[in-house]
């Protein structure tokens, strides 16, 4: 036994004592093939699960250096048999690999060919490869590249792919680094760890400059690049973001949207115009042939829509870039990314953000109201499909919620009203006399209420669900929300991620998450903060008639 900040266990679970004077060092050695699960105040759980073993050894981390941490910094015996299966996990990686071959093309390679013989025998990827060209070499047609690697992952023998990517039409982008602007370091190291693979993830907070990041990788593609983004209000942002940051003009930049449909050089097209169908078909998957792209960026990837999975399946050949604040997936598609966008190339947990100063420190509360007798009994008669919708609209929320907003008014802090549902969200508007942006509001309206948030003329701004993301607000400093998507981690990181751009007099963030006392709205506000624990921002619990606005 030694003194190490580590306890290793058998269920491949690692607890990380956080005071520990070793703490920084021995989760910088874990990070890499560890998955962080919670980080409450003194002690951090992690899991080692094959798909972040398998994502470490694409970052070229190997199993050597995995044991040895787990050996240097646990403070008990390492229980032989998780060695045992860290190793040969990640010794699965890259047994099989893609590459191109100068006869054959596209072909699946074994330097273990029983890998490759049992691989053979599974239908679903017996199904998407062609003639053996000999023991360890099969003819792979290139329209299944993306389904096979899929394929491959599922049944446990994930395939490095090295058959490189097209260079696509070249065309000149450049960063515009000056006095007032240049990339920070931890966004240059997250260009450089994209650039160096082709294809990957980047994960990065909310407010640390993702965007950013985007621009540094098109600059370095040097070619035609096509940006997915969430809705129009985020295709303008990115544009404006370009326009600022790079020496593109007006003319190079196209948008691809319900409203527009120019093809440029750098195009931003809307996941929903990509998803939307006429007559059965997508009407417009030819936005993907349209140029000979070299980038193709996603950004929130933790929301990519199914369909585009399907469509990304089939553009392997294109270098891809996913951008995100969580890999978590509310659908458990994180295999998925892994095959289709690529590997988490990067990762800068929040907190590591925050103490450097890029994003705001964040005081995160649950203030609980208990319900009236009436609405109790009306909760608990509803219908096992609308009790969540009772407890999480509940009257008895307004006021607390009005309180909140009037004393946020009072101190000048710019205020967002998150929420789930627009009758709610409709009624606190009329209270509060404030603006209410939902997904019916039309573009034009939206970017002109923003505008005005971001000067200072609207001091409460209620929106639904649409502002969970993309959506450039940073002089925010204080959400309340008051209803959400059932247990949606990621929902809950987004909207924390709308305060945490950093405030010109340093001011704090405050989250308030109000939720209904004894219901499932309660239970479901636990499932939500989860990822956020897992970052290290606690949940101070308050009673609606007590909950004070202090300063910490």
């Amino acid at each position: 036994m030694n003194d190490g900040p580590l306890i290793v266990q058998s269920d491949r679970t690692l607890l990380l004592e956080t005071d520990h004077p070793d703490a920084a060092a021995c989760r910088a050695a874990i990070a890499p093939f560890a998955e962080l699960e919670r980080s409450p105040e003194h002690v951090h759980t992690y899991r080692v699960t094959p798909l972040a073993l398998w994502n470490a050894r694409a970052a070229g981390y190997d199993a050597e250096q995995a044991v040895d941490a787990l050996l240097s910094w646990s403070r008990y015996v390492v229980p032989q048999s998780l060695l045992v299966d860290v190793a040969e996990t990640m010794a699965r990686y890259g047994r099989l690999a893609l590459e191109l071959h100068a006869a054959h093309g596209l072909v699946l390679v074994s330097n273990d060919r029983p890998v490759l013989e049992e691989v053979l025998r599974a239908k679903p990827v017996a199904a998407l490869v062609g003639p053996r060209l000999g023991p360890d070499t099969v003819s792979v047609p290139a329209s299944e590249r993306g389904r096979l690697k899929q394929a491959l992952l599922k049944v446990g023998w994930p395939a490095e792919d090295r058959a490189g990517y097209v260079d696509g039409s070249a065309y000149p982008i450049f960063l515009e680094e000056h006095e007032g602007f240049s990339l920070r370091d931890y966004q240059r190291e997250a260009a450089d760890a994209f650039s160096q693979a082709g294809s990957g993830v980047i994960v990065l907070p909310c407010g640390a400059g993702k965007t950013l990041v985007g621009m540094a990788a098109m600059a370095r593609a040097g070619a035609h690049s096509l940006v997915l983004v969430t809705n129009t209000v985020a295709a303008r942002q990115w544009r404006a973001e370009i326009l600022a940051h790079t020496t593109l003009t007006e003319a190079e930049i196209g948008e691809y949207s319900g409203e527009r449909k120019d093809v440029r050089p750098v195009t931003i097209a809307t996941y929903q115009i990509l998803i939307s169908k006429q007559k059965g078909n997508y009407a417009h998957l030819e936005l993907f042939s349209a140029e000979d792209w070299g980038l193709i960026v996603y950004d929130e990837v933790h929301l990519l829509p199914a369909p585009i999975f399907r469509m990304t399946a089939d553009i392997q050949s294109r270098r891809r870039l996913g951008l995100t604040a969580t890999l978590v997936r509310e659908d458990g598609r994180e295999g998925d990314v892994f095959t289709l966008i690529g590997p988490k190339r990067y990762d800068a947990p929040w907190r590591d953000i925050e103490a450097q100063g890029w994003i705001a420190p964040a005081h995160c509360t649950e203030v609980r109201v208990t319900l009236t007798d009436e609405e109790r009994l009306a909760y608990a008669l509803a219908e096992a499909e609308e009790r969540y919708r009772v407890g999480a609209t509940a009257r008895s929320k307004l006021a607390v919620t009005e309180r909140l907003c009037r004393e946020a008014i009072e101190r000048k802090e710019p205020t967002l009203v998150i929420g789930q549902y627009l009758d709610q969200l409709g009624e606190i508007a009329e209270r509060l006399g404030a603006p209410t942006i939902t997904g019916k509001t039309p573009t034009r309206v939206r970017e002109r209420l923003y505008a005005a948030f971001r000067e200072g003329e609207i001091p409460v701004l209620v929106v639904s669900k649409v502002a969970n993301f993309s959506i450039d607000l940073p002089d925010a400093s204080v959400a309340i929300q008051v209803s959400g998507a059932f247990g949606s981690r990621q929902e809950e990181a987004q909207r924390l991620g709308r305060i945490l751009r950093p405030k010109r007099d340093g001011r704090q963030a405050r989250f308030f998450a109000v939720v209904s006392r004894d219901t499932n709205d309660q239970d479901f506000a636990a499932r939500r903060q989860r990822f956020l624990a897992e970052q290290g921002y606690a949940y101070e619990i308050a009673d609606a008639e007590s909950v004070l606005w202090h300063d910490r």
